[in-house]
């Protein structure tokens, strides 16, 4: 038995093809019992079954394997789970012959509370807390609730009962009830046999729920299930479920492939959503939109989610990533086609703009040398978790985003649903896809794309000009500072005063140069001398990575950058170039490649700028450079915070407290973001007003001074003036979160929290994070502290690792932890003690986070230090503030 511990993957000795799964769910005791008879094709000549089993106890005597053809009983002689690995092993006396049979056994488990397997989940009915079982496998926990093949490739169909359950309860699988018998207050439930699929897609949920429902225009019926007396909230997702699924049909050339969809809102639920074949199940706060008590946010949240899950019912379960290195495949693709969705639902959003918000995530990481090519070797099951992160999500969806760029919207698309009717009901990989997308293009995808997808990073283009020509340079990115020696095909976009004059190449060697006069019929020299007022603005500037298609920077000589920063002043760049050539300055500034001083002078050009994304992406920025000024040059920070609350002064003004009858759904978002960090940056007025406000909420809770899209700005601009001798606000905000029964509204309140900057406090709020108020997946809202409370917040984590440990386990909640906390400092000193901390206690599912971390740490730590030797920086600093626009 000992041969098949440690390995990666299952061994091919047998191919299941068919479970039969029986469970009965004690909701009282918390504890399942069950049985799976498995349709086995042996196909190796073994005395060995091997197959994956978690924490469960498996019936010894229970198991056998009969032969179809023979019915002959094989019994194992030795039975055993090797819980490192996850697998169950059956020895047999004899051989196993070739050929179907029947692999029956029987095992008992626990109902846990980590949020994976077959766990349970808490919610109040008639003032009473009850228990409902709810399933979450994905990626390798299927195996905690019925022994299986765990592995993506391992597809089968699945017939399903849910036996002896409260007849009063809901019973949901991934396929429509084929009977219901009920004998008195229990009821055993079949569903239909499911169409072929991974385990990991399995699902069930058992508890009260009311819902609302409509169906597709090809008779899909469509359900959205809430707690008892909220189905009401489920009616906006309702609407972009079927509106959705109407639009994929279209879209991939292909129906959706099952005859009911359900959407499941968990009260305890680890991920943002799950897309469980035809058994979504959400957190609440991503399923749930409340007309009065939701914000703007709120709801374009629900929106992209619902479409990011309904997205896998094609992309991950009609056709399945071969292994978990692949994963991209199905987190990529789901990100990139929810934008593609919410944008053809809600174009008034501008959510291609929004995009570019959402890919820094994946930018920031990749420029880490601790980061990870999106198709990366998985050994072990532990390690499957830390990859669900922004290189799969993000930077997946933004190459999918430069591919179809680069290949035309219409060719990508054919080619797309070519694909999905290739690989249906089975399993693919990059490969598959690049072979599909090279057939459709004629262009060489796979040649292109891989060295995206097979190495990590990604180059800064460096341009000057130099001799009326343009010369680019590559070199891979990394926020540390240092060099890499990669290289990728970059697709060069560049516009010259205009977005009419435009240009496109590969760069495909470290270098290249592009004459000025080909595409522009003039020079610069020409340009100069006419000036470049707004009719004369042609070669005035040039702009590399046109709407920031390409997953890139871009680093401009000093002459470049300057005119870029004036057609910023002046208005001639589009959104998603203003919003690029920020990023990319932050991203510089933060390698030491661009100083302090110069991004805080291209700042001022954006005093007058009012979009929603290139203002939130400031406003980002703004918070991260703050931070930094503290610990480098804390003598300026209050000159900084003026000189930031000074940048936002135009928008503020614009919008104003209140929302204005017809106002844009991106508005109202922006408010809230301008007022918070008005708040931060300590704006006297704002917080005023902001107390103000909040104590009229205290009165009336209905009160039109605090609209939903402003709560969260108001209750950090109360933490802001908590102390240990004011609590008030602190307290009252405690009072607000323990009456509300809204969820979106208990997690603005833990995110406000902890922005106190009075040390004291946060600990007192760090420590409420780990009460039964707060559920296990909400406590990562509160671990954003106020710089001020770092130190704080280190010894706190120190102190209750065991505990945090011991709830959270492994999986995305303890990485956020980690690096909540940890990735903040910025000095080389605590690197050493952080790392001493937890080379004494191991966890191999934080091991790529936690070095990750300690990277950032190193990297701010640098930065501080290069901050605080700039010469000017105080000048600078002083004419920025002082600076009449």
């Amino acid at each position: 038995m000992e041969q098949f511990k440690g390995q990666p993957r299952l061994p091919k000795f047998a191919v299941p093809k068919r479970y039969d799964i029986r469970l009965k769910p004690d909701l009282t005791a918390c504890k399942f019992g069950g049985s799976v008879a498995v349709d086995l094709d042996i196909v190796a000549d073994i005395r060995f079954i091997v197959l994956n089993a978690a924490e469960l106890s498996v019936n010894a005597g229970s198991v056998s394997f009969t032969h179809q053809d023979s019915s002959k009983v094989f019994k194992p002689s030795k039975v055993e789970i090797f819980e490192e690995d996850g697998i169950l092993v059956l020895e047999f006396g004899e051989t196993l012959p070739f050929g179907l049979g029947d692999l029956a056994i029987s095992f008992e488990g626990i109902l846990n509370e980590n949020m994976k397997g077959f766990y349970r989940s808490t919610y109040e009915h008639n003032a009473e807390k009850k228990n409902m079982a709810v399933t979450q496998f994905e990626p390798v926990d299927a195996r905690r609730c019925f022994p299986c093949w765990d592995e993506p490739a391992w597809k089968a169909t699945f017939k399903i009962t849910l036996a002896d359950v409260p007849s009063e309860l809901v019973t949901l699988s991934n396929m429509p009830v084929e009977e219901e018998k009920v004998d008195g207050h229990l009821k055993t439930v079949s569903y239909l046999e499911s169409p072929i699929m991974s385990t990991y897609l399995v699902a069930i949920v058992v508890g009260l729920f009311d819902y609302v429902e409509d169906h597709t225009s090809d008779g899909v019926k469509v359900r959205v299930y809430c707690q008892v007396g909220k189905a009401n909230q489920g009616k906006f997702a309702l609407s972009v479920a079927v509106r959705t699924l109407e639009l994929y049909k279209e879209y991939f050339a292909v129906p959706y492939s099952l005859p009911k969809l359900d959407m499941v809102a968990i009260p305890d639920f680890s991920a943002g959503a799950m897309e469980n074949y035809g058994l979504v199940t959400y957190r609440d706060a991503a399923l749930c939109f409340d007309e009065q008590h939701s914000a703007a946010s709120n709801k374009q949240s629900v929106a992209i989610v619902v479409a990011h899950e309904l997205a896998h019912q094609w992309f991950g379960n009609l056709v399945t990533m071969e292994w978990w290195t692949h994963l991209w495949l199905n987190e990529g693709f789901a990100t990139w086609v929810s934008y593609l969705a919410t944008d053809n639902l809600f174009p008034e959003w501008q959510i291609w703009t929004q995009f570019l918000d959402e890919c820094t995530g994946g930018l920031r990481l990749d420029a880490l040398e601790e980061s990870h090519p999106i198709e990366v070797e998985i050994n072990h099951a532990d390690e499957v978790d830390e990859i669900f992160d922004d290189i799969s999500y993000t930077k997946g969806a933004f190459l999918i985003r430069m591919l179809q760029s680069y290949l035309g919207a219409e060719c990508f698309q054919r080619s797309l649903a070519s694909y999905i009717r290739k690989h249906a009901s089975s399993n693919a990989n990059t490969e598959d896809l690049w072979a599909a997308l090279e057939e459709g293009s004629g262009e060489p995808v796979n040649k292109l794309m891989n060295s995206w997808t097979q190495q990590k990073g990604y180059p800064v283009v460096s341009v000057k000009i130099k001799d009326q020509k343009l010369e680019f340079d590559q070199t891979q990115f990394l926020s540390s500072g240092s060099q890499g020696d990669v290289q990728w095909i970059v697709p060069i976009t560049l516009c010259c005063g205009s977005y009419n004059v435009r240009k496109s190449f590969l760069l495909q060697t470290k270098s290249g140069t592009l004459d000025i006069k080909e595409f522009l019929g003039c020079s610069i020299a020409e340009t100069e001398s006419r000036g470049s007022n707004e009719n004369n603005a042609l070669c005035s500037w040039i702009k590399v990575n046109v709407d920031q298609t390409g997953f890139y920077r871009v680093k401009y000589d000093e002459e470049l950058a300057d005119k870029l920063r004036d057609a910023i002043e002046n208005k001639y760049l589009s959104a998603t170039d203003r919003f690029g050539v920020l990023d990319d300055s932050f991203a510089l500034s933060m390698a030491r490649q661009q100083s302090f001083a110069s991004l805080l002078t291209l700042l001022g050009a954006y005093r007058e700028e009012l979009d929603f994304t290139v203002l939130s992406n400031l406003i980002t920025t703004s918070y991260k450079l703050a931070r930094i000024a503290a610990d480098a040059v804390p003598e300026l920070l209050d000159l900084i915070n003026q000189f930031l609350i000074g940048l936002l002064q135009y928008s503020a003004q614009k919008l104003g407290w209140d929302p204005k009858p017809g106002e844009s759904h991106l508005d109202a978002m922006l408010r809230g973001e301008i007022l918070a960090a008005l708040a931060v940056f300590g704006h006297d007025l704002t917080i005023n007003e902001a107390s103000r406000r909040f104590h009229a909420f205290l009165d009336d809770r209905n009160t039109a001074l605090l609209p939903a899209d402003i709560r969260k700005a108001v209750y950090v601009a109360v933490m802001q003036r908590v102390s240990t001798s004011n609590r008030s606000g602190y307290e009252s905000l405690l009072r607000v979160y323990r009456e509300t029964d809204l969820s979106q509204e208990k997690n603005r309140i833990l995110s406000s929290l902890a922005l106190c900057p009075d040390p004291i406090i946060t600990l007192e709020v760090l420590n409420f994070l780990l009460t039964s108020e707060v559920r296990s997946q909400d406590a990562i809202m509160g671990l954003s502290v106020n710089s001020k409370g770092r130190e704080t917040a280190w010894t706190w984590l120190k102190d209750n690792w065991e505990h945090i440990t011991n709830t959270w386990g492994s999986g995305f909640l303890i990485t956020c932890f980690v690096t909540a906390i940890v990735a903040p400092f910025a000095s080389i000193e605590k690197v050493k003690e952080i790392d001493e901390f937890f080379k004494a206690r191991p966890n191999p599912s934080i091991t790529r986070t936690l070095k990750q971390s300690i990277e950032r740490v190193r990297i701010n730590a640098k930065w501080v230090q290069s901050v605080g030797s700039e010469k000017n920086l105080a000048d600078v600093v002083k004419e920025l503030v002082h600076r009449k626009y």
